[in-house]
């Protein structure tokens, strides 16, 4: 196997790490949201929470791209005033991964915060403990192994990403392309054989991933 082939390998799983990493902190908070509170466009809140899920992932490419492109209302404000490029870049990568793994890690999550007994919220409550206390000694403790295992399903669909990622970043090697983006160049020049076990590696990787999360979220029901 070439070096440009462990680089995509090693590139993708910093990027989807990274990228999971940082849709965290606002996928728990949107699934716990989603999850115990109620307000007037919710549904529509839900929906769009959802919409990378059913629309190709090119057309959620495409809307990134024209947001944070460098014509971008978004992307035209980073670069011109703070000089940070988000288009064609690892950090469209980034972007693409994070938007494309979101509903996974909140659709998840969502589940594992209904299934807490609400009942041990209000008791905490009526004790006197603060909202932010009751959410992080009792509401994510309880529903942690379901917050886990959706952040390892984010990670696996993040590994596999290619429509949204080729839009917004491109194929640039040993800058932009990732695993899915390395077998695709490589099956259009005829190297079949290299793709084919970097398919293999892609196969492992996602297999490994699906079934951690798989594991946490039956514990997390036994």
């Amino acid at each position: 196997m070439e070096n440009a082939d462990w680089r995509a390998i090693w590139f993708t799983l910093v990027i989807s790490t990274m990228a999971t990493v940082c849709i965290l902190p606002p996928g728990v908070f949107t699934a716990w949201m989603l999850a115990r509170k109620s307000w007037r466009g919710k549904a529509i809140v839900e929906t769009v929470v959802m919409l990378p899920l059913v629309l190709p992932p090119v057309a959620t490419g495409l809307i990134l791209l024209k947001v944070f492109g460098r014509r971008g209302p978004v992307g035209g404000f980073l670069e011109k005033y703070s000089g940070v490029e988000v288009a064609f870049t690892w950090k469209g990568v980034l972007l693409a991964l994070g938007v494309m793994s979101f509903p996974l890690l909140v659709r998840t999550a969502r589940v594992a915060f209904e299934e807490v007994n609400p009942r041990l919220e209000q008791v905490a409550r009526t004790l006197g403990a603060r909202p932010s206390r009751v959410f992080f000694t009792i509401t994510l403790p309880l529903a942690l192994r379901g917050v886990l295992g959706g952040a390892l399903l984010a990670f696996a669909r993040a590994l596999g990403e290619f429509g949204a990622t080729m839009l917004v970043a491109g194929a640039i090697p040993g800058q932009t392309a990732t695993l899915s983006v390395t077998i695709y160049n490589l099956i259009q020049l005829g190297h079949d054989e290299a793709a084919t076990r970097l398919v293999m590696i892609s196969i492992s990787l996602s297999f490994a991933a699906v079934l951690g999360s798989e594991y946490l979220t039956r514990r997390r029901r036994l």
